[in-house]
């Protein structure tokens, strides 16, 4: 017998051709003008570590919230070290999440963080009978009176965290099922520009109480934030600044582009050393939030070093209620990911993403879920808006970028006397940022309208009705939250709850449900300008597309596995090929056995 019959030399060749190296991405016509990096470059280490720790600025801010937000409730006093740990460990995970979703997840630039979403049900466990703080702890202080020791302080906090952690990490499972099944990613056919609008613009819109809340401690200085951010990101973008450089034992004179790339940075270091003045000459008054020096007890409780681990309060507990009540954020999140996915693709100057990576992130995310409950966070985690944000001020969608952001937050969730350095950034300077970065991520939700007919009643209808009911819905169920009562089940009451006061589910659930009933034109509806702008001129050129969202290893082996092509979060994933084969040859064997 011959040695090399069965083998085929052109199909060997077909493969080869196919299976290029994930740089030829880069080539892709879809890189903006304006983008310093685009999703598949890779700047130079060193920028990459201070646009790193420019993301890790970015989102500090509302990831160190959740702690401070959380900790009365379970009766963690304000001088308490254990805050600390909490968030050394938020950061710590959220650093290793990130890693995991920007390389093996949707491996979009997007960075993983605590979430909001997530707080309504852990305020509704932690408000039950059983979990109601002793009367001796009041405003998150204990009594000078108290009877309970150091030790029995501690327990009583780590007892409701292991009540959060179990309910957490099995209500995430229901995550991982919606991405790694294919069941998020089987609705996408139905996203349409007039879906997508209001889902991402509400993403940015809904934030604005957050941004609204930090800065209304001294908005002189937040308004001073967010005109410095806008001169160095707009006005001064095309201006570099001169540096030397060392090449070949010469030192050489260079432009750097250094206000195009780190706007957010210049402007934290600028203006939180001129609160740190105001501060020093007494210019600001004690209680002002502009001061840099209300936080630093949190610097002088924190250690130097401390490891965190997996079960470090406990074996995690779990309840039936807690697991039903955590599954409305859980629902929530991946949503609101979904919107983030496509803006982040948009700015970073990446193709819209295909329905494996959606899949494979919103099952990752569940996993980061899963991984942030046996650590103990007291919360999830999720996609952040506000980096995605940065990536349209900054122009710089690179992933590498977000892998080096995650290894600063397993950093500082390691040193957390550096981290809660960086606390002291006083409140009015994030509110700046984030007034900034959420007016961005709204306009990208606004920015799908040039495919759509706005002459339209029809599309002005939908549109319309979707962002305002999107305002109204949450407003009243937020203001009525405790005595709304749906079904009479306590538990699928509160997932309605949390669903319904989800700004960004709302909009998206209307303009999905409009726009796919409402007769129009598939012109008229803009589906055909969408198509034709995410469609390439070739198979090649899809080809190269694709490679963005391939895995980083495997996938010469993957290609060559049929069983591949029918697993939804796989880049060989072929959507309609299970319905398309599987589903007649069912229908046949059951005639048969007929």
């Amino acid at each position: 017998m011959p040695a090399n019959e069965g083998y085929d030399l052109d199909q060997d060749v077909e493969i080869e051709k196919e299976y290029r190296k994930e740089e030829e991405c880069k080539e892709t016509k879809e890189k903006p003008s304006d983008m310093m990096y685009t999703i598949e470059e890779v700047p130079p280490w060193y920028l990459s570590c201070f646009l790193g720790l420019q993301h890790y600025l970015t989102m500090f801010g509302a990831t160190v919230a959740i702690p401070f937000l959380i900790a009365p409730k379970m009766c963690i006093g304000e001088d308490d070290p254990a805050r600390g740990y909490i968030i050394s460990t938020i950061f710590f995970v959220s650093g290793i999440v990130t890693l995991i979703q920007s390389t093996f997840g949707c491996r979009l630039p997007i960075v993983q963080g605590g979430t909001f979403s997530f707080l309504v049900p852990t305020f509704a466990i932690l408000a039950l009978p059983e979990w109601s703080c002793p009367s001796d702890f009041q405003n998150g202080v204990w009594s000078n009176t108290t009877t309970f020791t150091e030790d029995e302080k501690a327990e009583i906090w780590m007892s409701r965290m292991r009540e959060i952690q179990g309910a957490i990490a099995v209500s995430a499972i229901l995550q991982m099922f919606l991405g790694f099944s294919g069941l998020i990613g089987s609705i996408l056919r139905f996203i349409t520009p007039l879906t997508i609008t209001p889902a991402v613009s509400m993403v940015g819109i809904s934030l604005f109480e957050a941004a609204s809340f930090n800065s209304q401690g001294n908005w002189g200085i937040a308004l001073l934030t967010m005109l410095t951010m806008t001169i160095f990101s707009q006005y001064l973008k095309n201006v570099d600044v001169p540096g030397i450089k060392y090449s070949k034992g010469k030192w050489k004179r260079v432009n750097l582009p250094i206000l195009k790339l780190f706007p957010i940075l210049l402007t934290i270091l600028l203006i939180w050393g001129l609160c740190a003045i105001l501060t020093v000459t007494e210019s600001i008054g004690e209680k002002n939030s502009a001061r840099t020096d209300a936080k630093m007890n949190l610097v002088y409780n924190s250690v130097w070093f401390r490891f965190p681990y997996p079960f470090q309060w406990g074996v995690p507990t779990v309840s039936a209620a807690g697991v039903f009540g955590m599954m409305a954020g859980v629902l929530a999140s991946a949503v609101e990911s979904v919107g983030d996915y496509y803006a982040c693709a948009r700015l970073a100057g990446a193709p819209k993403p295909p329905v494996h990576a959606i899949n494979r992130g919103i099952g990752t995310e569940g996993f980061g879920c899963v991984l942030a409950g046996l650590w103990g966070t007291g919360n999830g985690t999720t996609s952040y808006s506000e980096n995605v944000g940065a990536i349209g001020v900054t122009k710089v969608g690179s992933r590498r970028v977000i892998q080096m952001a995650g290894l600063v937050m397993i950093f500082f969730g390691l040193f957390s006397k550096f981290g809660a350095f960086f606390l002291t950034i006083p409140n009015p300077i994030v509110g700046g940022i984030f007034t900034v970065m959420f007016g961005m991520i709204t306009a990208v939700g606004l920015s799908n309208l040039q495919f759509v007919d706005l002459n339209s009643s029809r599309n002005l209808f939908v549109l319309g009705f979707s962002l305002f009911f999107s305002l109204v819905i949450p407003e009243w169920v937020k203001k009525n939250f405790d005595g709304l009562e749906f079904t009479g089940s306590s538990e699928f009451d509160q997932i309605l709850k949390v669903l319904l006061s989800t700004h960004m589910f709302i909009g998206g659930i209307l303009g999905f449900i409009l726009d796919n009933t409402i007769p129009g034109t598939d012109e008229e509806r803009g589906l055909i300008a969408w198509s034709s702008n995410h469609a390439t001129e070739s198979k090649e050129d899809r080809d190269k597309t694709d490679r963005c969202y391939d895995l980083p290893i495997g996938m010469d082996w993957l290609r060559r596995q049929n069983w591949a092509k029918y697993v939804p979060f796989l880049p060989t994933f072929q959507e309609g090929l299970l319905t398309d084969n599987c589903i007649p040859r069912i229908r046949k064997l059951f005639k048969r056995q007929r």
